[in-house]
């Protein structure tokens, strides 16, 4: 029994557009990984690692923490977007203290914004058939 040492683990859940990330921190070093790929190999772009690592930025608490992250559903955008949200919910797990710091910055609100539905006798949502006069 002494072998299954309790790993201590803060657990957050982030949704952004269709995107869901399931984020684990752990006490350690600060390793990031997505998917089971390192963090730098699954966010391409630098806009997308700025906006996933934004919770720890913020609560200077970015090299305590070994982060896993599963994330399913959407864009790479929108799961960046989730990640930031997840990481955040996970914080407030771990130091309850954090949360007028994460609330004003915004990240535990969930982002709405979604695609809007196309219409009918139209091209898109808002887009319309092409008009011809004559």
């Amino acid at each position: 029994m002494a072998n299954m040492a309790e790993t201590v683990e803060y657990y957050g859940t982030g949704r952004r557009k269709s995107s869901i990330a399931r984020v684990f921190l752990r006490p350690g070093t600060g390793e990031f990984r997505v998917n089971d790929l390192p963090f730098d190999r699954y966010f391409v772009t630098e806009t997308q690692r700025i906006l996933a690592r934004q919770p720890l930025v913020v609560t200077e608490t970015a090299g305590n923490f070994n982060i896993l992250a599963t994330v399913q559903g959407g864009g790479v955008n929108g799961q960046a977007g989730a990640v930031k949200m997840g990481i955040a919910r996970a914080l407030l797990v771990f130091n309850p203290e954090l949360r007028a710091r994460l609330k004003s910055e915004g990240f535990l609100t969930r982002d709405s914004r979604g695609k809007e539905r196309k219409k009918y006798g139209q091209k898109g949502a808002r887009k319309r058939f092409q008009f011809s006069k004559r």
